[in-house]
Protein backbone atom coordinates (compact mmCIF):
# COMPACT_ATOMS: atom_id res chain seq x y z
CA UNK A 1 0.00 0.00 0.00
CA UNK A 2 3.11 2.53 1.07
CA UNK A 3 3.97 2.85 -2.70
CA UNK A 4 0.61 3.80 -4.21
CA UNK A 5 0.04 6.75 -5.10
CA UNK A 6 -3.23 8.17 -3.41
CA UNK A 7 -2.36 11.73 -3.57
CA UNK A 8 -3.07 13.95 -6.89
CA UNK A 9 -3.93 17.35 -7.65
CA UNK A 10 -6.57 18.70 -9.70
CA UNK A 11 -3.74 19.73 -12.26
CA UNK A 12 -2.97 16.00 -12.48
CA UNK A 13 -5.88 14.65 -12.68
CA UNK A 14 -7.20 16.72 -15.74
CA UNK A 15 -3.81 16.20 -17.28
CA UNK A 16 -4.20 14.78 -20.76
CA UNK A 17 -1.80 12.20 -22.48
CA UNK A 18 0.34 13.61 -25.72
CA UNK A 19 -1.57 12.81 -29.02
CA UNK A 20 0.10 12.16 -32.49
CA UNK A 21 -3.20 13.72 -34.04
CA UNK A 22 -6.02 15.36 -32.42
CA UNK A 23 -9.72 14.59 -32.79
CA UNK A 24 -12.01 16.55 -35.73
CA UNK A 25 -15.65 15.56 -35.52
CA UNK A 26 -18.55 17.62 -37.67
CA UNK A 27 -15.28 20.43 -38.08
CA UNK A 28 -15.16 20.86 -34.22
CA UNK A 29 -11.46 19.93 -32.82
CA UNK A 30 -12.94 17.44 -29.67
CA UNK A 31 -10.93 16.20 -26.55
CA UNK A 32 -8.54 13.17 -27.13
CA UNK A 33 -7.22 12.09 -30.25
CA UNK A 34 -4.49 9.42 -31.53
CA UNK A 35 -1.58 8.14 -31.06
CA UNK A 36 1.58 7.23 -33.19
CA UNK A 37 -0.42 3.68 -34.09
CA UNK A 38 -3.55 5.82 -35.17
CA UNK A 39 -5.05 4.38 -31.79
CA UNK A 40 -7.58 6.45 -29.85
CA UNK A 41 -6.96 8.57 -26.40
CA UNK A 42 -8.98 9.39 -24.62
CA UNK A 43 -9.09 12.99 -22.40
CA UNK A 44 -7.66 13.46 -19.19
CA UNK A 45 -6.64 10.02 -18.07
CA UNK A 46 -2.68 10.22 -18.10
CA UNK A 47 -3.07 10.36 -14.36
CA UNK A 48 -6.84 9.93 -14.11
CA UNK A 49 -6.35 6.06 -14.81
CA UNK A 50 -3.64 5.11 -12.28
CA UNK A 51 -5.73 7.47 -9.56
CA UNK A 52 -8.64 5.54 -10.00
CA UNK A 53 -6.57 1.99 -9.75
CA UNK A 54 -4.69 3.01 -7.20
CA UNK A 55 -7.79 3.89 -4.81
CA UNK A 56 -9.54 0.44 -6.13
CA UNK A 57 -6.61 -0.80 -4.67
CA UNK A 58 -6.24 0.57 -1.80
CA UNK A 59 -9.76 0.51 -0.84
CA UNK A 60 -9.80 -3.58 -1.31
CA UNK A 61 -6.30 -3.93 0.85
CA UNK A 62 -8.46 -1.64 3.22
CA UNK A 63 -11.73 -3.45 3.79
CA UNK A 64 -11.51 -6.63 1.21
CA UNK A 65 -15.38 -5.86 0.04
CA UNK A 66 -16.64 -6.37 -3.65
CA UNK A 67 -16.46 -3.21 -5.53
CA UNK A 68 -20.37 -1.95 -5.47
CA UNK A 69 -21.15 -2.88 -8.99
CA UNK A 70 -24.52 -4.20 -10.88
CA UNK A 71 -24.98 -6.99 -13.74
CA UNK A 72 -25.46 -4.82 -17.16
CA UNK A 73 -28.50 -7.43 -17.73
CA UNK A 74 -30.44 -5.96 -15.38
CA UNK A 75 -31.51 -3.08 -17.60
CA UNK A 76 -33.86 -3.95 -20.56
CA UNK A 77 -32.38 -3.22 -24.26
CA UNK A 78 -32.42 -0.53 -25.96
CA UNK A 79 -35.44 1.36 -26.83
CA UNK A 80 -36.30 1.04 -29.71
CA UNK A 81 -33.87 -2.37 -30.58
CA UNK A 82 -31.27 -2.07 -33.08
CA UNK A 83 -34.22 -4.60 -35.55
CA UNK A 84 -36.54 -1.59 -35.00
CA UNK A 85 -34.19 1.23 -35.62
CA UNK A 86 -32.92 -0.07 -38.50
CA UNK A 87 -36.68 -1.03 -39.70
CA UNK A 88 -37.26 2.43 -39.78
CA UNK A 89 -34.36 3.57 -41.19
CA UNK A 90 -35.70 0.80 -44.53
CA UNK A 91 -39.04 2.71 -44.54
CA UNK A 92 -37.62 6.17 -44.50
CA UNK A 93 -38.61 7.31 -40.95
CA UNK A 94 -35.20 8.76 -39.88
CA UNK A 95 -36.82 11.26 -37.84
CA UNK A 96 -37.30 9.30 -34.34
CA UNK A 97 -33.36 8.11 -34.99
CA UNK A 98 -32.13 11.82 -35.36
CA UNK A 99 -34.20 12.55 -32.83
CA UNK A 100 -32.81 9.97 -29.99
CA UNK A 101 -29.57 11.05 -30.98
CA UNK A 102 -29.87 14.67 -30.23
CA UNK A 103 -32.05 13.50 -27.09
CA UNK A 104 -27.79 11.29 -25.94
CA UNK A 105 -26.29 14.61 -27.04
CA UNK A 106 -28.35 16.95 -24.82
CA UNK A 107 -28.36 14.67 -22.10
CA UNK A 108 -24.47 14.43 -22.56
CA UNK A 109 -23.89 18.48 -22.36
CA UNK A 110 -26.05 18.37 -19.02
CA UNK A 111 -23.31 16.71 -17.21
CA UNK A 112 -21.47 20.44 -17.30
CA UNK A 113 -23.42 20.61 -14.04
CA UNK A 114 -21.59 18.33 -12.26
CA UNK A 115 -18.56 20.61 -11.42
CA UNK A 116 -21.17 22.96 -9.36
CA UNK A 117 -22.33 19.96 -7.25
CA UNK A 118 -21.85 21.45 -3.51
CA UNK A 119 -18.85 19.29 -1.61
CA UNK A 120 -19.18 19.12 2.15
CA UNK A 121 -16.50 18.98 4.29
CA UNK A 122 -16.17 15.22 3.64
CA UNK A 123 -13.66 14.03 6.99
CA UNK A 124 -16.55 15.68 9.10
CA UNK A 125 -19.19 13.40 8.17
CA UNK A 126 -16.63 10.06 8.29
CA UNK A 127 -15.28 8.60 10.76
CA UNK A 128 -12.51 7.26 9.39
CA UNK A 129 -9.57 8.81 7.45
CA UNK A 130 -10.76 9.74 4.01
CA UNK A 131 -7.78 11.29 2.90
CA UNK A 132 -6.07 9.27 -0.23
CA UNK A 133 -8.97 8.54 -1.55
CA UNK A 134 -11.59 9.30 -4.41
CA UNK A 135 -14.27 10.62 -2.30
CA UNK A 136 -11.17 12.99 -1.42
CA UNK A 137 -10.36 13.50 -5.05
CA UNK A 138 -14.48 14.32 -6.22
CA UNK A 139 -13.96 18.37 -5.62
CA UNK A 140 -10.28 17.90 -6.40
CA UNK A 141 -10.22 17.36 -10.68
CA UNK A 142 -12.61 13.99 -10.46
CA UNK A 143 -16.08 16.09 -11.09
CA UNK A 144 -13.99 18.74 -13.50
CA UNK A 145 -12.82 16.22 -15.55
CA UNK A 146 -16.09 14.71 -15.78
CA UNK A 147 -17.48 17.61 -16.59
CA UNK A 148 -15.35 18.74 -19.53
CA UNK A 149 -15.70 15.15 -20.67
CA UNK A 150 -19.39 15.41 -21.29
CA UNK A 151 -19.49 18.89 -22.56
CA UNK A 152 -16.60 19.71 -23.46
CA UNK A 153 -13.90 22.60 -22.11
CA UNK A 154 -13.60 26.12 -23.78
CA UNK A 155 -13.08 25.85 -27.55
CA UNK A 156 -12.46 21.70 -27.17
CA UNK A 157 -15.66 19.73 -28.03
CA UNK A 158 -16.78 16.77 -25.72
CA UNK A 159 -19.55 14.15 -25.94
CA UNK A 160 -22.54 16.53 -26.30
CA UNK A 161 -20.43 17.63 -29.82
CA UNK A 162 -19.07 14.21 -30.61
CA UNK A 163 -22.94 13.00 -30.56
CA UNK A 164 -24.14 15.98 -32.58
CA UNK A 165 -21.49 15.05 -35.09
CA UNK A 166 -21.80 11.59 -35.50
CA UNK A 167 -25.97 12.18 -35.81
CA UNK A 168 -24.43 15.05 -38.52
CA UNK A 169 -22.48 12.48 -40.16
CA UNK A 170 -25.00 9.29 -40.17
CA UNK A 171 -27.91 11.71 -41.77
CA UNK A 172 -26.23 14.25 -43.12
CA UNK A 173 -26.66 17.31 -41.20
CA UNK A 174 -30.52 16.43 -41.04
CA UNK A 175 -31.59 19.90 -38.55
CA UNK A 176 -31.02 23.35 -38.08
CA UNK A 177 -30.64 25.11 -34.75
CA UNK A 178 -34.28 26.07 -34.56
CA UNK A 179 -35.12 22.27 -35.71
CA UNK A 180 -33.62 20.77 -32.88
CA UNK A 181 -34.82 23.12 -30.25
CA UNK A 182 -38.48 22.51 -31.11
CA UNK A 183 -37.27 18.60 -30.73
CA UNK A 184 -36.18 18.65 -27.55
CA UNK A 185 -38.72 20.75 -26.07
CA UNK A 186 -41.41 18.14 -27.36
CA UNK A 187 -39.32 15.87 -26.31
CA UNK A 188 -38.33 17.60 -22.46
CA UNK A 189 -41.09 19.78 -22.15
CA UNK A 190 -40.41 23.89 -22.90
CA UNK A 191 -37.88 25.21 -20.84
CA UNK A 192 -36.64 21.84 -19.22
CA UNK A 193 -32.94 22.09 -17.24
CA UNK A 194 -30.59 20.10 -16.00
CA UNK A 195 -31.08 20.64 -12.54
CA UNK A 196 -34.57 19.75 -12.73
CA UNK A 197 -33.72 15.75 -12.03
CA UNK A 198 -32.39 16.85 -8.75
CA UNK A 199 -34.60 18.81 -7.49
CA UNK A 200 -37.07 15.71 -7.10
CA UNK A 201 -34.28 13.59 -4.51
CA UNK A 202 -36.12 13.11 -1.28
CA UNK A 203 -33.67 12.65 2.14
CA UNK A 204 -33.55 9.48 3.64
CA UNK A 205 -31.37 9.81 6.15
CA UNK A 206 -32.22 13.66 7.43
CA UNK A 207 -29.49 13.43 10.27
CA UNK A 208 -26.39 12.45 7.58
CA UNK A 209 -25.20 15.97 6.25
CA UNK A 210 -27.82 16.60 3.74
CA UNK A 211 -25.45 17.85 0.80
CA UNK A 212 -23.69 14.47 0.98
CA UNK A 213 -26.82 12.66 0.62
CA UNK A 214 -27.83 14.28 -2.07
CA UNK A 215 -24.40 14.25 -3.19
CA UNK A 216 -24.46 10.49 -2.86
CA UNK A 217 -28.14 9.87 -4.35
CA UNK A 218 -26.63 12.15 -7.61
CA UNK A 219 -24.06 10.05 -7.59
CA UNK A 220 -25.79 6.32 -7.34
CA UNK A 221 -28.30 8.03 -9.82
CA UNK A 222 -25.08 9.14 -12.34
CA UNK A 223 -23.50 5.57 -11.87
CA UNK A 224 -26.35 3.63 -13.03
CA UNK A 225 -26.94 5.87 -15.82
CA UNK A 226 -23.43 5.42 -16.81
CA UNK A 227 -23.38 1.59 -16.45
CA UNK A 228 -26.95 1.77 -18.86
CA UNK A 229 -25.54 3.53 -21.49
CA UNK A 230 -24.01 0.67 -22.57
CA UNK A 231 -26.87 -0.87 -24.40
CA UNK A 232 -27.04 2.70 -25.60
CA UNK A 233 -23.51 3.01 -27.10
CA UNK A 234 -23.71 -0.99 -28.56
CA UNK A 235 -27.44 0.00 -29.86
CA UNK A 236 -25.72 3.32 -31.52
CA UNK A 237 -22.13 1.69 -32.86
CA UNK A 238 -24.49 -0.96 -34.85
CA UNK A 239 -27.21 1.06 -36.43
CA UNK A 240 -24.01 3.49 -37.41
CA UNK A 241 -22.25 1.15 -38.84
CA UNK A 242 -24.83 0.06 -41.30
CA UNK A 243 -23.16 1.38 -44.45
CA UNK A 244 -26.63 0.63 -46.41
CA UNK A 245 -28.54 2.71 -44.05
CA UNK A 246 -26.67 5.52 -42.90
CA UNK A 247 -23.77 7.72 -44.28
CA UNK A 248 -20.45 8.41 -43.50
CA UNK A 249 -18.72 4.96 -43.96
CA UNK A 250 -18.84 4.14 -40.54
CA UNK A 251 -17.57 7.16 -39.39
CA UNK A 252 -20.55 7.73 -37.07
CA UNK A 253 -19.96 4.46 -35.18
CA UNK A 254 -16.35 5.16 -34.75
CA UNK A 255 -16.84 8.31 -32.40
CA UNK A 256 -19.64 6.52 -30.68
CA UNK A 257 -16.57 3.85 -29.48
CA UNK A 258 -14.49 6.75 -28.95
CA UNK A 259 -17.02 8.59 -26.01
CA UNK A 260 -17.32 4.71 -24.88
CA UNK A 261 -14.00 4.76 -23.91
CA UNK A 262 -13.97 7.94 -22.25
CA UNK A 263 -16.95 7.03 -20.23
CA UNK A 264 -14.90 3.80 -18.84
CA UNK A 265 -13.22 6.44 -16.17
CA UNK A 266 -16.53 7.70 -15.20
CA UNK A 267 -18.21 4.39 -14.36
CA UNK A 268 -15.02 3.11 -12.40
CA UNK A 269 -14.59 6.41 -10.00
CA UNK A 270 -18.37 6.28 -9.27
CA UNK A 271 -18.05 2.80 -8.21
CA UNK A 272 -15.41 3.25 -6.25
CA UNK A 273 -16.35 6.15 -4.67
CA UNK A 274 -19.81 4.97 -3.37
CA UNK A 275 -17.80 1.70 -2.28
CA UNK A 276 -15.44 3.80 -0.43
CA UNK A 277 -18.49 5.60 1.21
CA UNK A 278 -20.23 1.96 1.92
CA UNK A 279 -17.02 0.55 3.79
CA UNK A 280 -17.09 3.67 6.18
CA UNK A 281 -19.01 4.63 8.95
CA UNK A 282 -20.77 8.21 8.49
CA UNK A 283 -21.02 10.69 11.58
CA UNK A 284 -24.15 12.37 11.81
CA UNK A 285 -24.91 15.45 12.52
CA UNK A 286 -26.26 15.04 16.43
CA UNK A 287 -22.82 13.08 16.66
CA UNK A 288 -24.44 9.44 16.00
CA UNK A 289 -23.07 6.82 13.93
CA UNK A 290 -24.67 5.02 10.86
CA UNK A 291 -22.63 2.43 9.06
CA UNK A 292 -22.14 2.95 5.39
CA UNK A 293 -23.88 -0.11 4.25
CA UNK A 294 -27.18 1.16 5.52
CA UNK A 295 -27.06 4.71 3.82
CA UNK A 296 -25.21 3.93 0.72
CA UNK A 297 -27.00 0.30 0.52
CA UNK A 298 -30.26 2.10 0.99
CA UNK A 299 -29.55 4.90 -1.67
CA UNK A 300 -28.15 2.37 -4.53
CA UNK A 301 -31.08 -0.15 -4.19
CA UNK A 302 -33.37 2.68 -4.95
CA UNK A 303 -31.42 4.35 -7.25
CA UNK A 304 -31.82 1.22 -8.90
CA UNK A 305 -35.11 0.58 -8.90
CA UNK A 306 -35.73 3.77 -10.40
CA UNK A 307 -33.41 2.90 -13.22
CA UNK A 308 -34.63 -0.08 -14.10
CA UNK A 309 -38.58 0.80 -13.42
CA UNK A 310 -39.58 4.82 -13.85
CA UNK A 311 -36.77 6.31 -15.61
CA UNK A 312 -36.91 3.72 -18.21
CA UNK A 313 -40.49 3.89 -18.53
CA UNK A 314 -40.31 7.53 -19.16
CA UNK A 315 -36.93 7.18 -21.27
CA UNK A 316 -39.49 4.69 -24.21
CA UNK A 317 -42.69 7.17 -23.50
CA UNK A 318 -40.22 9.77 -24.73
CA UNK A 319 -38.81 7.85 -27.55
CA UNK A 320 -42.36 6.40 -28.25
CA UNK A 321 -43.50 9.58 -28.38
CA UNK A 322 -41.05 10.97 -31.41
CA UNK A 323 -41.73 7.34 -33.12
CA UNK A 324 -45.77 8.15 -32.71
CA UNK A 325 -45.34 12.35 -34.15
CA UNK A 326 -42.85 11.27 -36.90
CA UNK A 327 -45.79 8.64 -38.30
CA UNK A 328 -48.33 10.92 -38.32
CA UNK A 329 -49.99 11.69 -41.52
CA UNK A 330 -47.69 8.99 -43.18
CA UNK A 331 -49.74 7.23 -45.48
CA UNK A 332 -48.86 3.50 -43.97
CA UNK A 333 -48.00 5.14 -40.82
CA UNK A 334 -50.33 2.33 -38.88
CA UNK A 335 -49.27 -0.68 -40.76
CA UNK A 336 -45.21 0.36 -40.26
CA UNK A 337 -46.25 1.10 -36.68
CA UNK A 338 -47.80 -2.73 -36.42
CA UNK A 339 -44.62 -3.83 -37.77
CA UNK A 340 -42.28 -1.94 -35.74
CA UNK A 341 -44.05 -3.16 -33.02
CA UNK A 342 -44.10 -6.90 -33.96
CA UNK A 343 -40.28 -6.87 -34.14
CA UNK A 344 -39.68 -5.86 -30.61
CA UNK A 345 -37.09 -8.16 -28.52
Amino acid sequence: MSELQVDYTKRELLENHPVAEPLIAGGVRCHGGFDDEGNYVSPRTKNRWPAIRAWQQQRQDQFGTPLLDIALDSWPGAYPNVAQAKYLLREGVRDPIIARLTQIGTVEGFGSMIRYSPIPDLQRCFAEDVRGTATWHLGRGLYEAHARDEAGYKNEGGHKQMWFAARDVAFESPLTDDQTQTMMDRMFGYGATAGSAASTLQPMFPDVDQSLEVLIQSMARLLLIEISAHHVFAWAEEVLADHELVAGDGEAARLVSYIRADEAPHVEYLKTTLSEMRDRTFVTDSGGRVAGTEVVGRIWERARAESVGARHEANVRLVRGEIEHALEGHPRGTDILAEFDSIAA
